[in-house]
């Protein structure tokens, strides 16, 4: 009974050392953490942190200088477990399937296989309860010296120094850097394979300066310029920026000779079409979309009589017209008021659409406006001198108007009909005659049988109007609308068209129709009238 007594008091005795020794450690790790930053930072001096971090559920509650540091190069919302685990996943292949086993075993440990670097690091995960999963990161190498390294933070920057200086070398821009002296302290691959070029492969340190720049002036970090290099034979064009970061000068030369081809082409264009407005008889002026004058021909000095210098001046396109109104080249208007409406609603109309206008001015000459708008909001006019247009098309109309009169006063009924046997024309005698006018041959056929008694003579008027050749009778006689004898005679005209002539012999002195009615219409025509 007595060892029984001993054998409890000795388990007693040791279990409240291991629960003394344990709550003994728990409060010097307590106390070690709640030290100051000064103690902290002695610590630093002596050995670098460990990289270890500290989650409460899915979210960071703590972490060493070196983890944060690491979780600062993972990019957004680095503060997240799932979030570390996705980046430490393709460095610890391993990772992915033993962390499942985390919450049955409390803790796990995986050793990197990754890239360089990474097979020598190790990584424990422990499940500390309530939630709480402790991330270590080690280095097993270091740990008999005593020294925890930070080398998965140190991969993490060589990783992005590499990706750094690989798109450097594959730019293909020119990228250089230069001290206060302006020589050459680093250059990418660009810059060196265009050294090569020019020095024939003979390229020493210093590197040689390709492409020379001014300084920068003082108070200024950037400049941008577009400069030439020669390679050679041919000329090589590029758009420089240079960026000052203290003593040294970072100059970035970017390919510009696709911009420089199309700003020559669009040069050698403006200039073609400068040369050929230039012997236009047409007045041109373009107005940009803050309607300023860009470009204009001589035939608009010619036209308005405005000087060039004033038009050089680029003047607004209201100022253009105040001009043009100070020298008498635009209608004038009742008031000022009326005519800056009128110029306001030709600016609308010719920016939203195609704009016609004659303007005849106090002088007798005659122009026409025209307003093109363009896509970018330009607005294009063309000035056209139409005087000599407009006086031909009086004059012309004025001879249709007497030979209209002309026709008027002969007392025969004429009328023409063209090639296809359309109504041209006819006078008044024949509208007296035979009533309102048909719109065709056919028509007016129908309206004379209609009117007369048809006979021999009217027949044989078809029989001419049928035959285009001229063939047939050319004259002859029939049946008036009134009962009388009517006379006709068809004449051929250019073009296929034909003339016929009505007459009515009863006027005195008249006998020619009646020399020509030899058919038997014509007898009994004129017997009739003997009768009355």
């Amino acid at each position: 009974m007595q060892s029984i007594f001993i054998i409890a008091t000795a388990l007693l005795s040791g279990t409240l050392s291991v629960v003394f020794a344990l709550l003994l450690i728990r409060w010097l790790d307590r106390r070690r953490d709640n030290r100051p930053s000064a103690s902290r930072g002695k610590s630093l001096i002596e050995g670098p942190e460990p990289i270890i971090f500290l989650f409460r559920g899915n979210r960071l509650v703590d972490a060493t200088g070196p983890a944060r540091n690491l979780l600062g190069m993972m990019g957004e919302d680095p503060a997240d477990l799932k979030r570390l685990i996705a980046w430490l996943e393709p460095r610890f292949p391993e990772l992915s399937h033993r962390w499942p086993d985390l919450a049955a075993q409390g803790r796990i440990e995986v050793v990197g296989m990754g890239g360089t670097g990474i097979a020598r690091l190790s990584l424990l995960a422990e499940d500390l309860a309530q939630g709480t999963t402790r991330v270590t990161i080690t280095d097993p190498n270091a740990e008999d010296a005593g020294i925890l390294v930070d080398s998965l933070t140190l991969l993490a920057m060589e990783e992005e120094l590499e990706l750094l200086r690989s798109s450097m070398n594959q730019t293909p821009m020119l990228a250089w850097r230069q001290n206060s002296g302006g020589e050459v302290t680093w250059a990418n691959a660009a810059y060196m394979i265009r050294a090569e070029e020019i020095t024939r492969g003979e390229v020493s340190w210093p590197l040689p300066r390709l492409i020379d720049l001014p300084s920068l002036p003082l108070g200024s970090a950037r400049l941008t310029r577009r400069t030439q290099l020669m390679t050679g034979t041919s000329v090589l064009w590029f758009d420089c920026h240079a960026h000052r970061s203290g003593d040294q000068t970072m100059y970035f030369a970017l390919p510009a000779d696709a911009a420089v081809r199309a700003e020559r082409g669009l040069r050698e264009f403006v200039q073609t079409l400068t040369k050929t407005f230039a012997d236009l008889p047409t007045g041109l002026a373009i107005f940009d979309r803050e309607r300023n004058l860009q470009l204009f021909n001589p035939a608009l000095i010619d036209l308005t009589g405005l000087s060039a210098g004033f038009l050089t001046a680029r003047p607004t396109l209201f100022d253009f017209l105040d001009k043009l109104r100070d020298a008498r080249m635009v209608p004038e208007p009742k008031d000022y008021r009326s005519w800056r409406q009128q110029m306001n609603n030709l600016e609308t109309a010719a920016a939203t659409g195609r704009h016609v206008e004659t303007w005849s001015l106090p002088g007798g000459r005659t122009y026409r406006v025209t307003g093109r708008p363009h896509p970018d909001g330009a607005v294009a006019f063309l000035l056209e001198d139409i005087t000599s247009e407009i006086s031909l098309t009086r004059k012309f109309r004025a001879d249709l108007s007497l030979g209209a009169l002309v026709l008027d006063g002969i007392d025969d009924g004429l009328v023409v009909f063209g090639a296809n046997g359309q109504f041209l024309l006819s006078n008044d005698a024949y509208v007296q005659l035979w009533g309102n006018k048909s719109c065709n041959m056919t028509d007016a056929i129908q309206s004379w049988r209609g009117q007369i008694e048809a006979g021999a003579g009217f027949a044989a008027l078809l029989d001419r109007l049928a035959d285009r050749d001229g063939q047939g009778r050319s004259d002859g006689a029939m049946a008036a609308p009134n009962g009388g004898l009517l006379s006709w005679s068809v004449r051929a005209l250019s073009g296929g068209r034909q003339l016929v002539r009505f007459r009515q012999p009863d006027r005195p002195g008249d006998t020619t129709a009646m020399s020509n009615g030899n058919d038997e219409d014509s007898a009994r025509q004129q017997k009739a009238v003997g009768a009355k």
